[in-house]
């Protein structure tokens, strides 16, 4: 399943535009489905992951055969975000193929343990790195010594 598999990390706020970022993204992706990535995982988050999340969402109706599947930290994640914010998180939820919630509740490594998840089950890692600290970072160099391949749409 790995070798067919890619995630996605990135920050929450980019410094690109929308229409921007859903262009790559959809290239990206299209690029990695003709290799044969089949599954694309995403953690749910806010910006980046967001964004990636309905990229793959949208080339479903194109490509049948792939699939989104999300890794969410804790049940709770989105329980501080705006009811917008809340009802894009829902609605990718219930077009997702798979659902996994890392931890059973929020913990201070939910997110550390989600990112790695993320990563230990794929091949590729399309990210939006634009600083060398944070959590995004961290997973980036994790991919990194995991031997994935690093697409990072920033550079």
């Amino acid at each position: 399943m790995r070798e067919n598999t890619c995630c996605f990390t990135g920050h929450r706020v980019l410094p690109v535009s929308k229409e921007w970022l859903e262009t790559k993204l959809k290239a990206t992706v299209e690029a990695l489905i003709e290799r044969g990535y089949t599954r694309f995982c995403c953690g749910g988050a806010l910006g980046f992951d967001t964004a990636a999340a309905i990229a793959v969402l949208r080339l479903k109706a194109v490509y049948p055969q792939i699939r989104l599947a999300l890794f969410l930290p804790c049940p709770n994640q989105a329980s501080r975000w705006s009811p917008e914010n809340i009802r894009v998180y829902e609605a990718i939820k219930a077009r997702a193929d798979e659902v996994t919630t890392v931890c059973e509740t929020y913990t201070r490594d939910c997110m550390f343990r989600r990112n790695r998840r993320l990563v230990d089950e794929s091949s590729v890692c399309v990210c939006f790195l634009s600083s060398d600290h944070g959590g995004t970072a961290y997973t980036v160099n994790y991919a990194r010594k995991k031997g994935l391949e690093i697409i990072n749409l920033y550079t």
